[in-house]
């Protein structure tokens, strides 16, 4: 069963096939264990709990807490999110980011190598890491009595993670061979890479998260330490609880365990602005592949989150617009390109990126069926934009989007995670913490005219890079790459 489009990305996953190879978040997997025997907690009346708004505070050395109480079960999630990520890279260190990921799990002076993990496990939970473009994540799932424990655990390794030149090298090689699985041997995800570096000139969006082979092989050390050390300061951090917790006592724990590290000030981040784009761009991707693929990336308007802002309308109608169009079975793509006698794709799919610290892109795209050409599902999905640039949509259409994203918002609170996750994300977004039931209100608010007109208005050949991968004869006698022995992917 296709699944509406969701709110806007904070992570990426749960989308179309190529959102994962553009945001190429990358966790880190641990050992899931059963707890000690712990006295039971008071019976929860799941009936009659009702939703409490997150709070958020900054601690004296500028480290933000944001704590979400949520009473249905007696658990915890523990989120420690720092606002850095692969934009933050310089040329010639792509990759450091992720690679740094790796590394805060090599163990501090108190807690030794590949130990943390264990034991988070031995207190009956999990813990995980990704990285992104634009931030870094670290986050346990544990019983709520054990909160304290991971708090000790998580603030330590924030503060002290220190790591051998032997260990570095060795995950090194990890990282380098995740890069072949998931990027090399994977002739879209190869194309979605080629496709970033076309389309963004100045942003540094340009450069895969994972890096490129020449900066991993390149990297040493002394790039992680330094960039452990320039970004993972307080001010520049946050943690996030949601959970069967009270605030005042999350905030005492925060105070002991986090607010008495060192401050140091966050490095000035310099603007990097992508220029105008001044013609289309093509690229033509040839890899080993059983089908064609074809992407179109328009250069669109972020939410900036200013009230009023032009920009923001349209971000918001944008962001209706690719529901229209991919955000429920049967919606327009599906409808119009892969059923039908007349069908042109396998399959077809529309996103936007409706916020982010770079810039962002409305994605088209499709997979040709069999006898027809990437051209024609190229023309067919600029059909689609067309027509709604030139006849609209319906009424049905805008209120069946709106309806189920507010039934999205409803399942949302079904999981402590995905609170925790929408409240970091959003915090790392410099929005602020009930960012998502303004949103929310916002996207409800947009207009049947609102969205015809960016229709118009962004899907011009200036602002469009279009990518077509060109199957080549696959390679049958090259054996599948399998994980390299204690990888943590």
């Amino acid at each position: 069963m296709k699944r509406p489009t969701p709110l806007p990305p904070p992570f990426g996953f749960a989308r179309r096939c190529f959102l994962p190879l553009l945001t190429a978040i990358n966790f880190t997997t641990s050992a899931i264990a059963l707890a000690q025997p712990t006295p039971a907690p008071p019976p929860h009346d799941v009936a009659t709990a009702a939703p409490v708004r997150a709070q958020q505070f900054t601690l004296a050395n500028g480290l933000t807490l944001i704590v979400k109480p949520d009473r249905r079960a007696p658990t915890a999630v523990h989120m420690l999110w720092v606002r850095v990520g692969a934009m933050d890279e310089v040329d010639g260190t792509s990759g450091v980011a992720h690679v740094l990921e790796h590394m805060m799990f090599k163990g501090t002076p108190k807690v030794p190598a590949g130990e943390f993990s264990r034991r988070v496990a031995a207190l009956g939970g999990r813990d995980n890491a990704f990285t992104s473009r634009d931030y870094t994540g670290y986050y346990q799932m544990v019983p709520v009595q054990r909160l304290e424990d991971v708090m000790r655990l998580e603030s330590d390794r924030f503060a002290h993670s220190q790591w051998a030149d032997d260990a570095f090298k060795k995950e090194l090689e990890v990282v380098k061979e995740e890069r072949r699985l998931r990027t090399e041997d994977n002739p879209q995800a190869l194309m979605y890479e080629a496709l970033n570096a076309t389309v963004f000139v100045a942003s540094p969006y340009r450069r895969p998260i994972v890096g490129w082979m020449s900066d991993l092989e390149a990297l040493t050390p002394a790039d992680a330490r330094d960039f452990y050390q320039r970004w993972y300061v307080p001010a520049n951090a946050a943690v996030v609880v949601a959970g069967d917790v009270d605030v005042a006592q999350v905030r005492a724990l925060a105070d002991t365990y986090y607010g008495s590290l060192p401050t140091r000030a966050v490095p000035e981040r310099k603007p990097r602005a992508e220029p105008a784009q001044a013609g289309i761009k093509r690229l033509a991707f040839k890899a080993p592949a059983e089908q064609a693929h074809v992407v179109l990336a328009y250069k669109v308007p972020s939410l900036q989150w200013q009230e009023g802002s032009p920009n923001d309308t349209d971000a918001l109608a944008l962001t209706v617009l690719a529901a229209v169009l991919d955000g429920y079975q049967g919606a327009r793509l599906e409808r119009t390109l892969t059923q039908g006698p007349q069908r042109v794709a396998d399959s077809a799919g529309a996103y936007n990126g409706l916020w982010g610290r770079g810039p962002q892109l409305f994605m088209l795209t499709g997979v040709p069926t069999q006898g027809k050409t990437a051209d024609q599902v190229e023309q067919a999905l600029r059909a689609q934009v067309q027509r709604i640039g030139t006849e609209g949509i319906t009424e049905a259409e805008l209120a069946r989007v709106k309806t189920q994203w507010v039934a999205s918002e409803v399942y949302k609170l079904d999981s402590l995670f995905n609170q925790a996750r929408e409240l970091g994300t959003q915090w790392a977004q410099g929005l602020p913490v009930d960012a998502g039931e303004q949103l929310l209100q916002r996207l409800r608010a947009v207009t049947a005219p609102q969205v015809q007109q960016v229709a118009r208005q962004y899907f011009g050949d200036d602002q469009l890079t279009v990518a077509h991968l060109l199957p080549q004869p696959l390679d049958t006698s090259r054996k599948p790459r399998t994980p390299p022995a204690g990888s943590r992917h």
